[in-house]
């Protein structure tokens, strides 16, 4: 081979590694960053919880969720919502939202109920799973304004903040025949079967200013959660998502009764 034929070949070849390092980052690589740190700090929960930090845990719970909210966020931003990202999203959720949660409140006290313990704590994992496929099954073929059942970073919230607040205080549940058992089993059930339910629960308002304009008190709602949830942490936390949980349900029992109402007219 001549030196000129040499020459014409590095050329060619450096053209073309310039035009392939010169191709955009694709806009889903940020929105996917975001969720797999959400998945990373589900997996470090589950560690934590295991070498028996189970605060420390359910903290890093927390920070998945500001994760998942991150990766939302930035979806809608740069317009980058895809069938990739929400099939991600869902198998980050599972981790972080079902699996963590219920292995931290197996480890802090279903244990105690041996194979009932077991069960119980599986309801999240279970109903999380169903959820989560039913989502990424309509998401397919509408996007409404809101979730159509629990969305599932939600019951790991309210899961967590019940621990945060009422772990260090056992002696709160005394009088109780199950102790702790008594109240978080009942919140396992109730939130895992909201999960599967069709109520329809707030959606955080898309980024678009008709949207934000044709829904402002919900762009201020859910500006007064971060801020309650900002200032008063885990206490924060019940609140926002008690009202979050409460809204929903009698929403969808104003809705129920309505429509009992005009089918007897």
């Amino acid at each position: 081979m001549t030196t000129e034929k040499r020459l014409l070949r590095r050329q060619l070849r450096n053209q073309h590694l310039r035009r392939k390092f010169r191709k955009p980052i694709p806009r889903t690589v940020v929105p996917s960053f975001f969720t797999l740190m959400n998945l990373f700090c589900g997996f470090a929960a589950i560690i934590q919880i295991y070498e028996g930090k189970l605060e420390f845990g359910a903290w890093l719970i927390v920070i998945a969720a500001v994760f998942d909210m991150m990766d939302g966020f930035m979806a809608r931003l740069a317009n980058a919502n895809t069938e990739f990202g929400i099939e991600l999203d869902s198998l980050s959720d599972v981790v972080s939202f079902g699996a963590a949660p219920a292995f931290l409140f197996y480890s802090y006290s279903l244990h105690e109920m041996m194979f009932i313990g077991i069960v119980i704590s599986a309801f999240p994992v279970l109903c999380g799973a169903v959820r989560l496929a039913r989502f990424n099954v309509d998401a397919r073929v509408e996007d409404p304004d809101y979730f159509k059942g629990m969305p599932i970073p939600a019951l790991a919230m309210m899961l967590v903040a019940l621990f945060l607040i009422f772990h260090t205080s056992p002696e709160l549940f005394e009088g109780f025949k199950y102790g702790f058992n008594s109240l978080i089993v009942p919140a396992i059930l109730l939130l895992s079967l909201l999960m599967v339910s069709t109520v329809p629960f707030d959606k955080i308002p898309k980024f678009k200013k008709q949207h934000l304009q044709q829904n402002r008190g919900k762009v201020y709602l859910f500006a007064f959660y971060f801020v309650a949830v900002v200032a008063l942490q885990e206490y924060g936390l019940i609140l926002v998502f008690s009202i979050f949980i409460a809204k929903g349900v009698i929403m969808a029992m104003v809705r129920f009764w309505k429509e009992i109402h005009e089918e007897t007219l």
